[in-house]
């Protein structure tokens, strides 16, 4: 016996009752973007927020020249060596460091930082005043973080 009036009755079309959804399901595509939003949000986030965590290039490389002259004053030639750039590495042996990096008498203080060139890359040239009143210039690059790649005398 069949069921009810649903499976005999009359229709309106001459097949019978359909099922209403008959396609597959299609999922929103709602999930998708908001993902993709999210990591594009994230990204600029951390662009802009990166120079706040770390310091513009300008603190960094003060720092770096203050931890080169603190090693040099300790007599931590190693330390201050490996804090060189790859030119200057190649160049001077960690012996001979204070030798070459240490221009006036007494302990330096770095007393400012300004952008420059250095072989055609972007540097930053950070003065530094010594006990006996002498100035000199530390050239530091960002390669791989701040490293020296050079001293000038005179400020």
């Amino acid at each position: 016996m069949s069921g009810g009036p649903a499976e005999n009755g009359p229709f309106l079309y001459d097949q019978g009752p359909e099922p209403l959804h008959t396609g597959t399901p299609r999922r929103s595509g709602k999930v998708l973007v908001a993902v993709f939003g999210a990591t594009v949000l994230a990204a600029v986030l951390m662009a802009v927020l990166l120079p706040l965590i770390k310091g513009s290039a300008a603190d960094q490389s003060r720092e770096a020249v203050q931890v080169f002259l603190a090693a040099l004053d300790k007599g931590d030639t190693e330390t201050a060596y490996q804090l060189l750039c790859e030119k200057e590495r190649a160049a001077v042996s960690p012996d001979a460091v204070a030798g070459r990096y240490v221009v006036g008498d007494g302990p330096g203080r770095v007393v400012a930082a300004s952008d420059a060139e250095a072989d055609g890359a972007p540097a930053q040239q950070v003065r530094v005043r010594w006990s006996d009143g002498s100035l000199s210039r530390f050239t530091v690059v960002n390669s791989d973080g701040p490293h020296v790649c050079g001293v000038t005398r005179g400020g």
